[in-house]
Formats: C-alpha cells, sequence, structure tokens
C-alpha cells in the first residue's frame, strides 16, 4: 500500500506540474511531495490502538522492533514523530533539503528492521511477513526519493542581507 501510494501520489503531482501548478513542475519536488503523502500514512499507524483493525497499528510496529533496541514502544513513537515531521519538511521548501537528509538517515536506521522481520516472518496486520527481496528494494526507493528530494531543493541562504548605505555628499569625507 504504502509504494502504492507514493507512484500514485508522484504520478498525479507530476500530471498537475505538467498542467501548470509550479510547485510540480519537477520530478523531485513531486517526488518529495508524494514521499511526504507516504510518510503521514504510514506514522498515523505507529499511534493507532491495538483495537483498531482497519489498518497496521503500534503493536504490529512494535513487533517489527528487533530485540537488541531498547523500549521499543518509545522507540515506534519516536519514530512515527519522526516521520510526521521529516513529511512536514519536505513540502517546506525551504526545509526540503535537511528534511530529505534526514529521512535518508532515519531510513537507513529502520533498515534492521524491516530486515528482522523479515527474517524472524513477523506477521504484519494480520498478514505474512513481507520477504526480504521486497523489503529492501522499497527502502532503497524511499531512501533514493528522499535524497533526490534533498539534492533536488535550492541551497539555503545564510547571508545576512543588509540595506545598502545610502551615499550623499553628508557621508562623504
Amino acid at each position: 500500500m504504502t509504494l502504492a501510494v507514493l507512484i500514485i501520489g508522484l504520478l498525479v503531482l507530476r500530471g498537475l506540474g505538467a498542467l501548470g501548478v509550479r510547485r510540480f513542475a519537477t520530478w523531485a519536488a513531486s517526488g518529495a511531495h508524494a514521499l511526504a503523502a507516504m510518510l503521514v500514512m504510514t506514522a498515523t499507524a505507529h499511534f493507532v490502538p491495538a483495537g483498531v483493525t482497519v489498518m497496521p497499528t503500534h503493536a504490529d510496529l512494535v513487533a517489527m522492533v528487533p530485540p537488541f533496541v531498547p523500549a521499543p514502544g518509545a522507540m515506534v513513537y519516536a519514530t512515527g514523530v519522526l516521520e510526521l515531521l521529516g513529511a512536514i519538511g519536505l513540502v517546506v521548501t525551504r526545509t526540503r533539503r535537511a528534511a530529505g537528509l534526514c529521512l535518508v538517515a532515519l531510513f537507513l536506521l529502520l533498515l534492521p528492521a524491516n530486515v528482522y522481520a523479515a527474517v524472524a516472518d513477523v506477521p504484519f496486520h494480520g498478514e505474512a511477513a513481507s520477504p526480504l527481496w521486497q523489503r529492501i528494494p522499497e527502502q532503497v526507493l524511499y531512501i533514493g526519493v528522499a535524497l533526490a528530494a534533498a539534492l533536488s531543493a535550492p541551497a539555503s541562504h545564510h547571508a545576512v542581507h543588509t540595506r545598502p548605505t545610502e551615499v550623499t555628499a553628508a557621508t562623504l569625507p
């Protein structure tokens, strides 16, 4: 489902760009927004109580956390917050570069949970675990989209802008 949200979102947003919506004029900008939409969807699962049956829950995600990670419940909440912050950062042009790079790091840090869930055959939302051959390429795709968004974002301008001093006869020595 997450892959479908990313790909469909990318195509719809890029289509809007082709129709003249400047915000989605490039594949990288459209990808940043599509990844943000996907992250909002995936982040919600981090906070869903176990009784909900229409989508993955906090408990499903806790089960994916490898045993060596301390406080798995807190880690799931923390990664949910980070995903939401990353999504916000991707849609704000000024923060897109930093958000994309931070998301690359987050996706790399989440990779062991995906490997563990596949190798340990941890069921997800009542279904069989996704195989490793599927999880790794998806994670690589997410990393690639986040990296493309980061690298295509305009560089931030840290220069201090000052008003030029007016030169008049009174200010000359």
